[in-house]
């Protein structure tokens, strides 16, 4: 078991402060696409019948709820006892407070694992991905989305023209480290895509991105705003000791 520990920063627990107001803020269209691509796409042949699952960065609970819902046995956890308590008004689950960078859990312990727009809001997004596979049993899928690099310099405007109410950290990764981290950790990789190819910054341009998002699955995937990877641990790897 990972028992070091760290002190995480105001800007790390930007979320946890903000707990409160999350669910009115966050856009739900985009919500909604993860939502479906979670657990249609990336999990949608598994059955998630008494798996344990983990959903690593899981906010307010929307993913706990849906893992909760299809018969998974969820354990939430986040940087603070705010978020998690939005978690339990959401759906009966285990909760811990955590670090993506040292989950506080045993080695091997989680048929699948959840990590939802959460790395990049970490100094070292590769030693989280090695956190993920770490606590992922031999068999078991990680399910990871992440906003690509290539677009950051956007964010970087719209936080400077205060168009995006976010002052928390973001270290933003690219396609290629992400899958060479991914590999690294032991993982083999089985599915890979993009989405969002447009900003969604108004409904209007919802029904052109939902249309562009086919692109996500050839080479184009790589160019767009969100990434999502697959990946599995071999089922004759073991535990390390």
């Amino acid at each position: 078991m990972n028992v070091s520990t760290r002190a995480l920063n105001q800007r790390e627990l930007f979320y946890e402060h903000f707990s409160g107001e999350f669910d009115s803020a966050m856009n739900r269209y985009e919500v909604e696409k993860r939502l479906a691509l979670v657990f249609e796409r990336a999990l949608g042949s598994i059955d998630l019948h008494g798996k344990r699952f983990l959903d690593a960065g899981c906010g307010t609970g929307l993913f706990s709820q849906a893992a909760t819902a299809r018969g998974a046995e969820v354990t939430a956890m986040d940087v603070g006892p705010n978020l998690l308590a939005r978690v339990k008004a959401k759906c009966r689950c285990e909760t811990a407070v955590g670090d993506v960078l040292a989950l506080p859990f045993a080695d091997a312990c989680f048929d699948i694992v959840l990590c939802t727009e959460v790395i990049e809001h970490t100094p070292q997004p590769g030693t989280a991905i090695d956190e993920l596979a770490r606590v992922l049993r031999p068999g078991g899928t990680l399910v990871l989305t992440t906003p690509n690099r290539v677009w950051h310099p956007l964010i970087r405007l719209a936080n400077a023209l205060k168009i995006r109410p976010y002052e928390g950290l973001e270290n933003w990764v690219r396609w290629r480290e992400l899958r060479s981290w991914i590999a690294a950790s032991g993982l083999e990789i089985v599915d890979q895509s993009g989405f969002n190819a447009l900003p969604f910054i108004h409904p209007l341009t919802y029904p052109l991105i939902d249309r562009l998002d086919h692109l996500g699955s050839t080479h184009l995937g790589r160019l767009m705003i969100n990434m999502m990877f697959v990946a599995e641990k071999p089922a004759a790897q073991l535990a390390p000791a």
